[in-house]
């Protein structure tokens, strides 16, 4: 198994501009969010299910990073709560507008999403951000 630095390393070779970077900042947890609360509009059971299920390979990767997503997934789903019967709309529109962005990025920065070579790494964006925020810090991961 790949270490989080060598998930990074990859995944920063497209992402180096900073226009696509700022882009990723804001709509990685963006999408994350939307992700769970289109999923807690069907089934707040089955998002934890599997908010449980992504903390599991987040913590082979990184302890303090998992920890701080345990605190990303809890907000969303006190935020999704807090929705209540728009959150699946709400969820929706913030999806399709982030995406959008993200492709838009990667146009920017002239290389694919790295999501199409390795569907791990939609799990590695969110980790990204907070290992970024986590340097800043200079907290060790």
């Amino acid at each position: 198994m790949k270490t989080v630095e060598q998930w990074f390393t990859e995944y920063g070779e497209s992402h180096q501009n900073p226009t696509n970077k700022l882009i990723h900042w804001i709509c990685v947890p963006s999408i994350l969010f939307s992700i769970i609360g289109i999923l807690w509009a069907f089934s707040p059971v089955a998002t934890w299910a599997m908010m449980a299920v992504t903390l599991l390979f987040y913590f082979k990767l990184s302890f303090k990073l998992s920890l701080a997503m345990i605190v990303v997934f809890a907000a969303s789903a006190a935020i999704s709560q807090a929705l209540g019967a728009y959150v699946l709309q709400a969820s929706i529109a913030i999806f399709v507008v982030a995406w959008i962005f993200q492709f838009i990025g990667h146009r920017v920065e002239g290389k694919k999403p790295s999501f199409f070579e390795d569907l791990q790494f939609l799990l590695i964006g969110p980790l990204w951000c907070l290992g970024f925020l986590f340097r800043k810090l200079n907290i060790n991961y």
